[in-house]
């Protein structure tokens, strides 16, 4: 079975830019674009297939109609759900839940996610976690205002790597291309919006219950266990393992042979150029492309160059 490729489906925000357009050449329908959803099955974003016997339909219908392409999972939705983001200003600082909460108040998934530093700009940052001790603190911290108090700020730079567990408070600063892993989920609740306004004068909405109720205090730092495997030039970082996904880079100079790992695998070009190959059918890969690689192969190894 072939890859299955994916059209991108494009998000305006408040936010974004048009470098989704100048770095990964997509031809973008405005110039406030801060998201592509590269692979998706989520009813805000689906993404369609481009290529094979299933062109035209949705993956959202693959994993309705077509579990055997997936292992055969007894999950009830596609899991996953991968971007690339473009922040040409700051995110609203936000937090998001857990399955449990998630499920019960927003009837979707939590949303676990991690951040991959494509691109950022001299002097950019993130804000990724708290000082407050109790919720109570959270909560007076958030209501006086006291954003220096209250949120960690951390300088990044291209190719650092992030956890971001439900209930962390975060938020990508101006100036950051990521990619994002993250749980099939769009439920934010945004803690700090700077008092910004949309172009009809509106500020965007805030959820500061559901935020104190979801916060994880105090605050964790994921600790990571980041490992590198060379293969000739080529080689494999393990950036997380994880119950709800597993990240890993290939930094392909030649030729670099792959097992398959599990009933399918998502991937997304950032750069460069290549092919993949898979049971003697090689298909080109670019930057910006996404595509899901399902089923084992024939002899259980790919191979990109």
């Amino acid at each position: 079975m072939e890859p299955l490729f994916m059209k991108p489906v494009f998000q305006e925000k408040i936010w974004g830019g048009s470098r989704l357009h100048s770095v990964f050449g997509f031809d973008l329908p405005s110039d406030k674009i801060g998201e592509d959803w590269a692979i998706s099955a989520h009813p805000h974003g689906v993404s369609v297939i481009e290529n094979g016997p299933f062109k035209g339909k949705t993956l959202a219908e693959l994993w309705q109609d077509h579990q055997e392409l997936f292992g055969h999972s007894d999950e009830p939705v596609f899991p996953l759900l991968i971007k690339i983001l473009d922040a040409e200003d700051d995110l609203s600082v936000q937090v998001h839940p857990d399955d449990t909460y998630g499920l019960a108040h927003e009837g979707e998934l939590g949303k676990t996610e991690c951040w991959y530093i494509i691109d950022a700009e001299p002097g950019a940052e993130i804000i990724y976690g708290h000082h407050a001790q109790t919720k109570e603190e959270l909560a007076e911290m958030i209501e006086a205002g006291r954003w220096d108090d209250l949120l960690t700020k951390v300088p990044v730079k291209k190719g650092d790597f992030f956890y971001v567990p439900s209930g962390t408070i975060h938020a990508i600063g101006k100036g950051i291309m990521i990619l994002e892993t993250q749980q099939s989920s769009d439920t934010t609740y945004r803690v700090y919006d700077y008092d910004r306004t949309d172009d009809q004068g509106q500020t965007r909405e805030l959820h500061i219950q559901q935020s104190i109720d979801v916060t994880t205090i105090p605050a964790r730092t994921p600790e990571l266990s980041i490992r590198e495997v060379k293969q000739g030039q080529s080689a494999v970082v393990t950036y997380l393992e994880t119950p709800f996904f597993n990240v890993y880079e290939w930094e392909v100079r030649g030729k670099l042979s792959l097992a398959q790992k599990a009933d399918y695998t998502l991937m997304t070009v950032i750069d460069g150029y290549g092919h993949l190959m898979i049971d003697g059918h090689s298909y080109e890969l670019k930057m910006g492309t996404s595509c899901i690689c399902q089923i084992r192969s024939r002899n259980g190894n790919w191979l990109v160059n």
